[in-house]
Formats: C-alpha cells, structure tokens, sequence
C-alpha cells in the first residue's frame, strides 16, 4: 500500500522539482525536494517502506537527470540507511535528525555527482561546486526540511492511525 502512496507523491515531486523549482535557485544551487521527501518518510516511526520509497525516488530522478543512473539510486538509499540508523539514535529529536538527514544526503549526493562527472570526464573543480553548487542547495533544502517533515509526517499519521485503547 505504501508503494501506492509513494508513486503518485515522488512523481509529483519530481515533477515539481523539475519543472519548477529548478528556476528558483539560489547561486546554482537547487532543492531536492524528492530526498526532503525520502528523509521525512524514513523518519516516521510506524513506516516500514522507507527503502521503497528510496528505490522509487531514485528511478524517477534518475529518469529526469542528466546524471548517470546509479548516483540518484544510491545516494537516497544511503540516505535512508544513515537515516534509518538516525530514526534509533536521535529519535527524541526527529527534527534534529532530520536536519542532520539533510545535511548528509545532500553531500552524499553532491559527492556521487562529482565523482561520476569526473568519471565519465567533465572536469569540475571541487572547491568551486563546493561553493557555488553544494552550499547553496544545502541551504535551500534546510529551509525545505521543515515544511516536508511536517506534511510527511501528517500523511504518515493518516496512513498509520493512532490505535485508541478502550
């Protein structure tokens, strides 16, 4: 069931990401509103399908990325594993992991993405799309990550209900 709920919301993320949101930058940098999305889900207690979720937001970035496929794929699911292992450790502050979630998916991404493009031989200096790119869009996300844990977590709150006890 939550692989139905997650198709129709990370492609509309995605969608909204690409469309949208890709011309409200800051510098150059973006928000990756999918991995906001990805990094609040994980971070609900009674959710089960953050892998899911992980291995469905991946495909579709994948799909609208000049990015080589694997980057996208495995930078949410590193995400979600370090997240994951957050949701156990910090679990009294979930904004606090949600943060530091941010914090460290998007320099996952950010570092895959350099590593590949060096790979496949585009040549970016390192110190430079670390200022002008890295930075930036984590500040963007930071902003993002409140909105989207909120909204994540009441859509979690719907799909898992409070058991009322009699």
């Amino acid at each position: 069931m939550d692989i139905l709920i997650s198709i129709p919301i990370l492609g509309a993320l995605v969608i909204l990401q690409s469309a949208i949101m890709s011309d409200i930058n800051l510098l150059n940098g973006t928000t990756d509103l999918v991995m906001l999305a990805i990094i609040a889900w994980a971070m609900q207690k009674k959710v089960q399908s953050a892998w899911q979720w992980g291995i469905i937001g991946g495909l579709f970035v994948t799909l609208v990325s000049g990015l080589p496929f694997f980057v996208p794929l495995i930078s949410y699911l590193a995400t979600v594993g370090i997240v994951l292992l957050l949701r156990k450790r910090v679990w009294n502050y979930p904004i606090l992991a949600m943060f530091i979630g941010t914090f460290i998916g998007t320099l996952i991404m950010h570092l895959l993405s350099i590593l590949a493009l060096r790979i496949t031989g585009v040549s970016i200096p390192l110190i430079e799309s670390f200022n002008i790119i890295t930075l930036p869009t984590l500040i963007l996300n930071m902003l993002l990550a409140v909105p989207i844990y909120a909204l994540l977590r009441e859509l979690a709150n719907i799909r898992y209900p409070e058991k009322l006890e009699a």
